[in-house]
This record gives C-alpha cells, sequence and structure tokens, in this order.
C-alpha cells in the first residue's frame, strides 16, 4: 500500500507530496519572472500557500524553508516579502543562498517541509 500522497505529480516531480504528516514541497519558482524579487517572491509565497493548504497544512506548520536567490542583492527586498509573509511567532528554521537558476530570468526559489 502506498502511504504517500502525491500533489500535481507528473512523469519528472510532484509539487508537494504527504508521507508520515510531513509536507514536503518541490522548489516553487515564479511564474512571471519579469517581475523584480518582491514580486517574484510574493508569487512563489502564494505557490506553498496553496501547496500546503492543500495537503491540509498552512504557513503557520511549516517547519523548515530553503530559499534560493539568484543574486545577494536581492536579500533585503526578498526578507521584506518573507517578513511580511510569516505567522509572527511561528517562524520557521530557513536557509538562504545564492545559486545559478535554471531560467536566468527567476530570482527565487523556495521549497518547504511542514507538519500536518
Amino acid at each position: 500500500m502506498d502511504d504517500i500522497t502525491r500533489i500535481d505529480q507528473n512523469h519528472r516531480r510532484s509539487r508537494a507530496l504527504v508521507h508520515n504528516g510531513i509536507v514536503y514541497t518541490a522548489g516553487q519558482v515564479p511564474d512571471d519572472m519579469s517581475l523584480d524579487v518582491a514580486g517574484q517572491a510574493a508569487q512563489v509565497l502564494a505557490k506553498i500557500d496553496a501547496l500546503v493548504n492543500e495537503a491540509g497544512s498552512s504557513r503557520e506548520r511549516i517547519l523548515t524553508a530553503q530559499v534560493w536567490l539568484r543574486t545577494m542583492d536581492d536579500f533585503a527586498a526578498f526578507n521584506a516579502v518573507w517578513d511580511a509573509w510569516v505567522a509572527p511567532g511561528r517562524t520557521p528554521t530557513r536557509c538562504c543562498g545564492k545559486v545559478e537558476m535554471n531560467n536566468p530570468s527567476c530570482r527565487v526559489e523556495i521549497l518547504v517541509t511542514a507538519a500536518l
């Protein structure tokens, strides 16, 4: 019996999955890569909200987040969006680093793990 619930699965990946009371998301990127980092971050965080909600959780139950930025010059602008989004008093662990993005127009990618 498969005790893993896969959300929005295709031949390569699932956007999220649930196993043993934990929600794992794939890295989420913006749909509109012409936006600045604040706009892209807002889109990505909205996608994360939708995924964890579909899985039966919420941003208040996010345990950890991995954030990748195209450039650390975007760190302050990203943090402004992040700080407005996270649940006060329920912030997850987080790391943030600079990476070479698959699409050079992508400024941010985020993946999270949440409890149900």
